[in-house]
């Protein structure tokens, strides 16, 4: 059984854009990521990032993860490893 999913994209049926509300503003992000991190999406834009590209999106999501997530969700939700 598969450790992640990603069924909001698959489900969604919703307003998408940015800037109209906080709730479509938070779904479209939702959209936009699950989208983003398709497999065959990531082997395409890995191999044309630019290095300070891929270190910035790094850096960012680790940033997010520190700020937002208690050592215990960041084992549970993100790593999966309890």
């Amino acid at each position: 059984m598969a450790k992640f999913s990603h069924d909001f994209v698959e489900t969604y049926r919703g307003l998408e854009g940015f800037g109209f509300d906080r709730d479509t503003d938070e779904n479209t992000v939702r959209l936009y990521l699950q989208r983003f991190s398709d497999d065959k999406m990531m082997e395409l834009i890995l191999k044309r990032l630019e290095e300070d590209e891929l270190s910035q999106l790094f850096e960012m999501i680790s940033r997010l993860l520190v700020k937002y997530l208690t050592e215990e969700e960041y084992h549970t939700l993100f790593l999966r490893d309890k």
